[in-house]
């Protein structure tokens, strides 16, 4: 059985994944309405990660016997001033993702709750590449900030980044 404080945290981040993947999801057809498809495309593919990130939190509570609690998803921004002010709060939120992750990492290290740790430690790890990722997409499009065929080129090599799988079924709690 969970710890409630942890059921009640792990509950909450799988409505910040949601809604990581609906900011994603504005961000992408924001790039769309901008005629870069490639960078749609990318945010596209981290719309899905989202996803699997909210079902591997909910799988974690329903294998420990606790109860998942899905609330409202916030509506997210529609508009950016450019692409780096997206890749920027894509960036933003994913400090913000970490630093969450790490406050549910402290409740389990403080109530003990050993049986969480491998998942968060996952976590842990996924979100330096996470951050990695968003830091090299505003570094990139910093460079090309004002060069409308360095954008071009950016968006060409974003485009070709591989989508995963749609994978819901493995990640769907298997029916008893």
């Amino acid at each position: 059985m969970m710890n409630p404080k942890v059921e009640k945290l792990v509950n909450e981040q799988i409505n910040k994944e949601l809604y990581s993947a609906y900011l994603y999801q504005a961000i992408a057809a924001y790039f769309v309405a901008q005629n870069l498809p490639g960078m749609a495309h990318w945010m596209n593919a981290q719309v899905q990660e989202e996803v699997i990130h909210a079902f591997k939190f909910y799988n974690h509570i329903l294998d420990r016997g606790g109860r998942v609690v899905l609330e409202a998803i916030e509506k997210p921004p529609v508009e950016w001033e450019s692409p780096l002010a997206a890749f920027e709060a894509s960036l933003k939120h994913e400090r913000f993702i970490s630093d969450s992750i790490y406050k549910i990492y402290d409740a389990v290290v403080e109530t003990k709750d050993h049986a969480t740790r491998p998942l968060l430690d996952w976590f842990v790890n996924e979100q330096i590449e996470e951050e990695d990722n968003a830091t090299a997409n505003v570094e990139k499009t910093k460079l090309v900030q004002g060069n409308g065929q360095g954008l071009l080129m950016l968006d060409k090599e974003m485009g070709v980044r591989v989508i995963p799988a749609p994978i819901l079924l493995s990640i769907l709690p298997a029916a008893n």
